[in-house]
Order: C-alpha cells, then structure tokens, then sequence
C-alpha cells in the first residue's frame, strides 16, 4: 500500500509558497499509506528532475524550484526491493521520445515473466513496479498507445502517474484509488490516492477556501492533463488476477480479489486482525473503504461494533424467528 500524490498549476497565478507548502502537505498526509520512503518529480530547465529518500515525508525537506509547475509525488510501503537502496524507491526516471518520472501504487506479479517475455534487459532495480517504465521505453514514445500497451501486460493491482519533460501529466486508473480535484478558478489540479488525503493536506493549506470540483477518475481509464490544463481521456482494458493458483480469471468467479488479498496480507502491519477484515469485505465494504478505516482506528473501532451487532441481531433471528 503507498500513496500517490501531487498537483499541475496552469495558471500560475497560486503563489510559489502556497503551492510549496501544498506538495509538504500532500506528502506529509499521504504517509498514511506508507512511511518507508517518499520522493517527488518535476521539471526544471526542460529536464525531469527526481528527489526522493528512503525516510517519511515528514523527515524530508521537498523543495521543489520556484517557476515548478506540476509535481508528482510517491510515498511507499516497500513490498519488494530494499527501501536502502534508493533506486528502488519512487518515482522512477524513464527515457522514451522524451524524458519522463513513473510512480505506482499496487504490487505487480509478472515482472520477471515479462522481462523475459518482451526481451527486455536486466536491472539492478529490485521494485516490481519498475516495469512498468521499461515497457514505456521498450515502446520508444510516451503516448496513450504505449501507455495502454503497458496497463494491459502487466498482472496485479495499480495505479500510475507519469509526468514528462512537457509538464504534461499521466494518471493511469487501475483497481487502486486515485482521488483528483479541480480549482477551475485557481487553474490549479491536485491529486492523491485518497479523499482522506487530499482532505488531510487542504485543512491546513490556504487552498480550503476556494471552491474546487471532483474530476470522476474510473478503473479502466488513461487521464492526460496537459501544462495548459486540457484534459482528454483514453481507456484500456484491465485485466483481473486470481493468485491461488497464478492464472488469470474473470472476477465474478474469485472470492476474494487480489486488492482483497492484499488488504488482508498487510491489515496485520496495522494492528488489525484479517478476520475483522474479512467480516468487513463479507458486510460489502469496499477495499478502498477499508483501507480509509485502518489509517482512521476511531472509525474501524465503530464500523466493527455496528457490524458485529448486526450480524448478532441476524443469528438471533435466524434461531428463534424474530428479532431482539
């Protein structure tokens, strides 16, 4: 589980000091989703220029030059590849047509499969996610084509962000959430992996007294805004993974899917037993809701109580033919 984060200013007419203490911001409340490393891009000079540490946010200076007009940021919660070594940790520089950053949240399963697959080279570069960059190359171009091309090879769960040398900005919508906002007046996009988030960050910046607008972000979808604030979309289609027995699958036919999988692997490292999560996803929570709940303890706490009673209330009717 890690975060992503970040923001496009069209206008230029927000403050260079808002719009720094905004990525602070962003970057301190998207540790939430991961505190093992946490880095930012932006282009400076007409070249992608990539900051990132392998520590919190909060014990990371970001501080990104003043004429910056996008940045697209990265906290992770390392699942393969050494958070020491910091070419293992996001964002991740790419070299297609033109000079690009990629960060992703999820965990991807095929990577060596498709290393072998598509002929591409070896790395030193142990994170899973790192594939995802050399397939964009292996296409020689950053375009929805090979941004579609890469969505569909690979197997697990994801959300990406690009940015290029353009300041154009990328957000790949997978299975893992992306929250995007608008500030129309402002010329200003904004994004994090969650509304959690993104509320966290704009409590405290100068921000939450203007009005701004969701901007609808589906599974599925190629989302392409532009350094002058155009936006245009594209789709691909996402595949859907059954790890039991390492085949793929439609997901109507799963129990659980690899999102649900996971939340269930990692709730532990957040002090929650996986049988309160599995009586969460049995209830019809959403992996996404959950995820919310395990940075929000107060709100489980609730959540579990009103659902245990439920299900008491049910049994109780079940046996003896009517309620309490």
């Amino acid at each position: 589980m890690c975060a992503l984060f970040g923001w496009l200013d069209y206008k230029g007419i927000v403050p260079y000091k808002v719009l720094k203490k905004l990525t602070q911001l962003l970057a301190n409340a998207a540790e939430e989703r991961g505190t093992d490393a946490a880095g930012i891009s932006y282009v400076k000079d007409g070249r992608v220029s990539i900051y990132k540490r392998p520590r919190p946010s909060h014990k990371i200076h970001f501080n990104a030059p003043e004429e910056t007009n996008a940045i697209m940021g990265h906290t992770r919660f390392a699942t393969q590849g050494d958070k020491k070594h910091n070419y293992n940790n996001h964002p991740f520089a790419g070299h297609a047509d033109k000079e690009f950053a990629f960060a992703h949240n999820g965990v991807l399963y095929n990577d060596d499969a498709l290393r072998k697959e598509r002929k591409l080279p070896d790395t030193h570069i142990e994170t899973d996610s790192y594939i995802g960059v050399q397939l964009i190359e292996q296409q020689g171009k950053l375009d929805f084509d090979s941004l579609r091309d890469m969505a569909e090879a690979v197997r697990g769960n994801f959300t990406f962000t690009v940015l290029d040398q353009d300041n154009t900005l990328y957000i790949i919508k997978g299975s893992n959430p992306l929250y995007l906002i608008h500030f129309e007046a402002l010329g200003l996009y904004v994004y994090a992996s969650t509304e959690s988030i993104m509320k966290k960050a704009l409590g405290k910046s100068v921000l939450n007294k203007f009005s701004y607008s969701k901007v609808d972000c589906v599974e599925g979808e190629i989302i392409r805004i532009e350094s002058n604030g155009d936006i245009s979309r594209e789709e691909f289609e996402p595949a859907q993974y059954r790890s039991h027995f390492a085949t793929w699958y439609d997901y109507e036919d799963s129990y659980y899917s690899i999102h649900e999988e996971l939340l269930l692997a990692y709730c532990g490292c957040y002090g929650v037993d996986s049988s309160d999560v599995e009586l969460l996803l049995e209830y019809g929570y959403t992996c996404d809701e959950i995820e919310d709940m395990l940075a929000d303890h107060d709100l489980l706490r609730e959540t579990l109580q009103m659902v245990k009673c439920e299900d008491s209330d049910s049994l109780y009717e079940q046996i003896y033919g009517c309620a309490y």
